[in-house]
């Protein structure tokens, strides 16, 4: 990871989210929260796990001693201890939650050095266990997590009958010719 590529990340990031979230609102409250056999089962079981999922990495994040911006920008946030915990109880509410969300990690993506990115970082896991692996490696998995589970929403999605249109990387790459 560089530097250039964890903004980039954390603006289609940004971009996704909102396609999701303006895609979802087509849906019913019923319809969103319909069991549909996804792993998290509904559409908003998803759409939260993916919330929570970035809101424990951003808070394992802020611990690390460069990176106070992030540490106050997460204080408003709450602790998630489980993967499925609830974080809003209304779509309107996590949507917002995820527009807050997507503002900080694009700002702390566009402010990392590669010197960040080189060092390591030292957590706890949801079971307590301490780790220590490579901040930029971490932040890979962080994006590609977000992609993952952001496509098994968009296959919720279409099954319910809304087709979420472009969803590549590719283009937010700009065309150098």
């Amino acid at each position: 990871m560089t530097p250039s590529s964890c903004a980039l990340m954390a603006d289609y990031n940004r971009w996704m989210n909102a396609k999701l979230y303006e895609a979802a609102a087509r849906l019913s409250d019923e319809q969103l929260r319909q069991d549909r056999g996804a792993f998290f089962g509904s559409l908003y079981e998803t759409l939260n796990h993916l919330a929570v999922a970035d809101t424990i990495w951003l808070q394992r994040f802020a611990q690390h001693p460069a990176l106070g911006d992030l540490q106050t920008a997460m204080q408003d946030f709450p602790k998630p201890t489980s993967l499925r915990q609830p974080l809003a109880s209304s779509f309107a509410e996590l949507r917002d939650y995820r527009t807050r969300l997507d503002a900080v990690i694009l700002q702390f993506a566009q402010q990392l050095t590669p010197a960040q990115l080189a060092e390591t970082l030292r957590y706890a896991n949801t079971s307590g266990q301490p780790q220590a692996r490579k901040f930029g490696a971490v932040l890979l998995h962080f994006f590609n997590h977000q992609t993952h589970h952001r496509g098994q929403a968009s296959t919720l999605l279409f099954q319910a009958g809304v087709d979420l249109g472009v969803t590549d990387l590719f283009t937010l790459i700009p065309n150098e010719v």
